[in-house]
């Protein structure tokens, strides 16, 4: 039976979408699920850690998330432009696709001023193509060095909260929505499974003889956009550039799985990192590059045999992956128990373990 898109809708009461992380990061509410017996655990996710032991193995994505977000000021007009940017062509040149808001208002040749706190001009852009309705392609106007250019941007940039965050960002979201373990920039929104975990629990898991294994994949705003094809094998993901080392390959392959050890993804960006990097013989290989790979029931997965996740939208690429791996009819309880028990759902929200 062909996967259908309407078989991973869910009601979800609006004020269960945390606008705020918890006070401490490895104090969320954590729900395990068990594949083998259905059975549905209530705990925090600091109690991760009597899940998993010596000789198991952790996969990071260890993405660094941009101040994607700023707002710049039309020429002449002097309108206001929000301009969101989603990804670097040119690093030599200074040219990124973006978004703009109000799209309407932008045509090539405009040419946008962004501005301090103190209102002195500090970049200048001009519009050099169109690429959708709202996208945009863009050429900064600067003198200096790609590193002088990257520390403008962090100046000028905000903190790229998801649009059902209504609030706007603030000063706590610069730490909050990073990981602890963040290390390689380029990502638009933060790989949230990992934002659960603390230095304390790193030190903790790492004392109980876990292996952590890094990879990278920068988040694109196509991991969020909505799926508008009933028949989930004619829906089409947006690239996103990864890069699996050959340490972390090497790391993963020794855990050794048939003694029962786990091999455990943290995130949805993680796993479709590692099912993207699967060798003739089902283990993991190094691999740099861009995937579109988009997983959903029936998929066999090669690598990891226990993952970690947040809690996502109804009908969305994310819920989808979570239903191929624990199976449909399992994780529309676990979500419908999840709602019942108030838990917090989206990018700040609670995480499931599932076994």
């Amino acid at each position: 039976m062909k996967a259908k898109l309407s078989q991973f809708n869910y009601e979800l009461p609006e004020e269960l979408i945390a606008e705020y992380p918890s006070e401490n990061r490895d104090e969320s509410r954590l729900m395990v699920v068990h594949r083998d017996s259905g059975k549905i655990e209530h705990k925090i996710f600091k109690d991760v850690i009597d899940y998993f032991d010596d000789g198991d193995t952790f996969i990071f994505n260890n993405t660094r998330v941009f101040p994607a977000r700023m707002f710049g000021i039309k020429e002449k007009t002097e309108a206001n432009i929000e301009v969101f940017l989603l990804r670097e062509l040119n690093p030599e040149s200074f040219l990124w696709d973006v978004l703009v808001d109000p799209a309407r208002k932008i045509r090539v040749g405009n040419k946008l001023f962004f501005k301090d706190k103190e209102g002195e001009n500090k970049l200048v852009a001009e519009v050099v193509d169109n690429t959708t309705s709202r996208g945009r392609t863009i050429r900064f106007y600067f003198d200096g060095t790609t590193d002088e250019f990257r520390a403008i941007l962090q100046q000028l940039g905000h903190t790229p909260l998801p649009k059902y965050i209504k609030r706007e960002a603030e000063d706590l979201d610069l730490e909050r929505f990073q990981t602890i373990y963040a290390k390689e920039i380029g990502a638009v929104a933060a790989p949230t499974a990992g934002l659960h975990f603390s230095r304390e629990l790193m030190k903790r898991l790492e004392i109980k003889g876990i292996s952590f294994a890094e990879l990278t994949l920068h988040i694109g705003l196509g991991t969020f956009r909505s799926i508008d094809v009933e028949d989930l094998s004619k829906h089409k993901m947006d690239a996103e550039y990864f890069k699996v080392t050959q340490e972390a390959a090497d790391i993963v392959n020794r855990t050794d799985k048939k003694r029962g050890r786990k091999v455990c993804a943290v995130g949805t960006t993680s796993m479709r990192s590692i099912e993207s990097a699967v060798n003739a013989t089902g283990q993991l290989k190094p691999a740099e590059g861009w995937t579109n790979k988009f997983i959903f029931p029936k998929y066999d997965f090669n690598i990891a045999n226990c993952m970690i996740t947040n809690m996502h939208l109804p009908k969305s690429s994310l819920l989808i992956m979570i239903a191929a791996f624990a199976g449909t009819e399992l994780t529309l309880d676990a979500y419908n128990e999840a709602v019942k028990e108030k838990y917090r759902f989206f990018s700040y929200g609670d995480a499931m373990l599932i076994l």
